[in-house]
């Protein structure tokens, strides 16, 4: 019989690819992880895990099973979400982590949404980047994210997540009063091609931050490598350095909502897109206290969707 503390060990390794990374995610020390390991091992007859430089990747075996692993634990998501409903818990605490636009623009009122349908449902929000919120999903530290699709993100067809698609919003350019592509007007609606943004100096997130990942993907797509000066996964410090002329930047349209624009000229730009997304571990789409919540995201998304453009 597999112990399934200790596929989630093994689930916690195959993420963070090394046993002390893996070891702070389930709050266990490294010797309890590398001892639930070797025990796995021992019940399944073969070696689960070889060195890779400082970290560890799985064998093929360790492969085999962590596919499985992913069915047993989504199963075990599924099963806590059936008897929960059958004692129909209306009352609980669920945590989300969710970047900071989204927890403005869709998850603040969703809550508000769900204090008058189901007030026995507290909500916890914590602040965090599209890639840190997936991480906490997997690892257990949260119930729900929202998070944003980029580079290296868990596929939708990934085992262990469920995604629940929320919004998608284009990407704008933000170019300094005065500059060569601004033209007269303060907000002219001609669209500026990314490849006309080529050896410019750029202002932007922080290599991670799933926008950097978008706006690098989009620019190499465009055929050059972005040159960020500036580094910042505040928006509204984006805007205020392409103001003082630092840069140009590209940045996701709703997240301009309430800055200050008087110093910069916006353009759209054709193509990027930022979509952003519900996810919960597999099996826990269906518990009583996600159900609503996914609801009212859903319902203010939809709403969000409806404004037109400020």
């Amino acid at each position: 019989m597999i112990d399934t503390r200790r596929l989630r060990t093994l689930r916690a390794v195959a993420d963070h690819r090394t046993v002390t990374a893996a070891a702070a995610a389930l709050h266990l020390t490294p010797s309890a992880v590398s001892q639930q390991l070797v025990a796995l091992e021992h019940e399944v007859g073969h070696r689960l895990l070889d060195r890779d430089g400082r970290g560890v990747r799985l064998t093929a075996v360790g492969r085999i099973l962590l596919g499985h692993a992913n069915e047993v634990l989504a199963q075990l998501e599924r099963a806590g979400a059936d008897i929960a409903a059958y004692t129909a818990g209306t009352a609980g605490e669920v945590k989300v982590a969710s970047f900071a636009t989204a927890i403005g623009l869709v998850v603040a009122p969703a809550m508000g949404q769900l204090r008058e349908k189901e007030p026995g449902i507290q909500v916890r929000v914590l602040d965090a980047e599209g890639d840190q919120s997936l991480t906490m999903v997997l690892d257990g530290e949260v119930d729900l994210a929202v998070a944003v699709e980029y580079r290296g993100a868990p596929a939708e067809d990934d085992r262990r997540l469920s995604r629940i698609p929320l919004y998608a919003e284009p990407f704008d350019v933000v170019l300094p009063r005065g500059h060569r592509l601004a033209g007269d007007a303060p907000c002219p609606a001609e669209p500026i091609a990314v490849a006309d943004l080529a050896g410019e100096v750029w202002i932007g997130p922080y290599p991670g931050n799933p926008c950097h990942d978008v706006i690098a993907l989009a620019c190499e797509h465009a055929g050059f490598t972005p040159d960020f000066a500036h580094s910042s996964d505040d928006f509204s410090a984006v805007v205020a350095l392409a103001a003082a002329g630092a840069g140009v930047a590209m940045v996701p349209r709703l997240a301009l909502r309430g800055a200050d624009l008087s110093g910069v000229v916006i353009r759209p730009a054709p193509g990027p897109q930022r979509r952003v997304f519900a996810a919960v571990r597999r099996g826990a789409e269906r518990h009583p206290l996600l159900v609503p919540l996914l609801d009212a995201l859903h319902d203010t998304a939809a709403a969000l969707r409806r404004t037109p453009p400020a």
